[in-house]
């Protein structure tokens, strides 16, 4: 590294690019993910990895003086850069908490703790605000996240508590803190008596079929089903452990769940 913070930063995840351009300093990225959308001008830089995996002399070749990963999915290549000598800093971050202790990490490595701060103070806020919005609604319908179709996944931790902030109770509590997509499978005849009142579905890369859901054996009479309630929040905003989530994502779940309360 130069000087007392990193230069020449590569990031392997969307949400590090975002989060540093929402700080002011995307002039350290050299390199970004290639499913980078968020902000559309990132996808500008220079295109270094996919997800799981990389292109180790792509990589190198932006000479970064410091990479940022995301958890386990990414421990391969992790351990391959710290073999060719780079420095690597890997976040692990599952609940909304971590994700502004996120926030506020990299703020804090890159010399903007300051801005840091500000960002997760106005994230804070507004989550406040829709949770007291949400407070208001007559009842809180009961919501299942289907994170993929098959195997049907349930919702990762942040997405469940983004649910109960924006007015809704999760189907399946007890799967959230699972950190691995197998051990949130569910068999889709348990979602049944369950009887989710909306279904949200962010299939990674696909487009969401309502019909599909609809023609899933017995989900006919789910109420969900039965009331024409299955949306779809694109993987980008909801599935994303950063500010997307935070703001797109949980608007987009309050404005859904919204509109089933008080029907």
């Amino acid at each position: 590294m130069s000087g007392s913070y990193p230069r020449r930063i590569a990031c392997l995840t969307e949400e590090t690019t975002e989060i540093l351009y929402l700080l002011g300093e995307q002039d350290r990225i050299v390199g970004v993910s290639g499913y980078t959308v968020r902000p559309p001008e990132a996808r500008l830089k220079p295109k270094i990895s996919a997800f799981t995996t990389a292109r180790y002399e792509k990589i190198m070749g932006v000479k970064p003086d410091l990479v940022l990963a995301f958890s386990d999915l990414q421990a391969d290549i992790v351990r391959e850069l710290l073999v060719r000598g780079v420095t690597v800093f890997g976040f692990n971050q599952r609940s909304v908490e971590e994700i502004l202790e996120t926030i506020l990490t990299l703020a804090r490595i890159v010399g903007a703790a300051a801005r840091g701060e500000a960002l997760v103070a106005g994230y804070r806020a507004e989550l406040a605000s829709i949770a007291e919005a949400a407070s208001l609604f007559p009842r809180r319908p009961r919501v299942f996240f289907e994170e993929w179709k098959d195997p049907l996944i349930s919702g990762i931790r942040w997405v469940e508590e983004l649910i109960e902030i924006a007015g809704g109770d999760p189907i399946f509590p007890e799967l959230r803190n699972e950190k691995a997509a197998k051990g949130r499978i569910v068999d889709p005849a348990d979602v049944i008596p369950r009887a989710p009142d909306v279904i949200v579905a962010s299939w990674c890369g696909m487009k969401v079929s309502p019909e599909a859901i609809r023609a899933r054996p017995g989900w006919g009479g789910i109420p969900a089903v039965r009331n024409g309630r299955i949306f779809e929040i694109k993987s980008t905003y909801i599935l994303q452990p950063g500010p997307a989530a935070l703001t797109d994502g949980v608007r987009q779940l309050h404005s859904i769940i919204a509109a089933v309360a008080t029907a």
